[in-house]
């Protein structure tokens, strides 16, 4: 298995027209179907919220960004903006899931090494809306996440993250998972911007897993209490340091 620095390196070194000859021969044209931004019935049956890694920069730029009065959820917010509060680390993300467990109280307990975006009593990431026709749209479209502004594609390097659901489709380094808009005619342009987040992604996850794993120091944990270990450290689910 190829080390953290070692998959960083070839990150680093991907060919970005190689990827948009990728993505443009896998063809991919959003939907606005809104299935990567909603909860999902898993094969078993039970409901899964939608589950998508934000990095704590990501989290931080978004509460900076999205005061509430924005919030498309917030319809009672009438004050002026600048009497209305920015987010708080918990509008936005939340520990991510995986790795955790239950504590007799019911309630979730244990490490995790990542951060997921926040989840409505649906299960559907928060900043999502859909207007009376069904059609969804991103409320924080322009300061979304780097994983949401590359999906359905990613990068099959080791220590990258991978989005919900199996890869579908894949030319060379490039990985398509499940997604009805793939198939579709892409412009070029298009192509070459995605191949240059899909390349800034893949550096950008090499170096939160190099962090974590740098920053990482086993904690002693009180029963149902959540640790999130980021690349910047130990973190309370509030994202105040441990």
């Amino acid at each position: 298995m190829q080390s953290l620095e070692a998959e960083l390196e070839r990150a680093t070194d991907l060919d970005t027209d190689e990827l948009a000859d990728a993505i443009e021969s896998i063809g991919f044209e959003c939907t606005r179907c809104g299935a990567c931004c909603k909860g999902y019935t898993a094969e078993d049956g039970d409901e899964e919220p939608h589950t998508a890694t934000v990095f704590p920069d990501e989290i931080r730029e978004l509460n900076a960004k999205t005061p509430k009065e924005y919030d498309h959820r917030s319809d009672d917010v009438t004050s002026s903006p600048r009497s209305v509060p920015s987010r708080e680390w918990r509008d936005v993300a939340r520990p991510m899931p995986y790795g955790l467990a239950q504590s007799e109280d019911g309630d979730a307990e244990g490490e995790t090494f990542e951060w997921a975006l926040q989840t409505d009593a649906c299960g559907d990431c928060t900043f999502y809306e859909e207007d009376e026709n069904g059609t969804g749209a991103c409320s924080v479209h322009e300061n979304r996440p780097i994983i949401c502004r590359t999906y359905p594609f990613s990068v099959d390097l080791g220590g990258t993250t991978q989005p919900m659901g199996e890869a579908v489709d894949g030319e060379g380094m490039v990985r398509a998972h499940e997604c009805e808009g793939l198939g579709r005619d892409i412009a070029r342009e298009d192509a070459e911007e995605l191949a240059a987040a899909l390349k800034a992604r893949a550096v950008r996850e090499l170096e939160e897993a190099i962090g974590v794993r740098d920053n990482y120091a086993p904690t002693e944990r009180a029963s149902g209490e959540v640790v999130v270990h980021d690349s910047e450290g130990a973190k309370r689910p509030d994202g105040t340091p441990r």
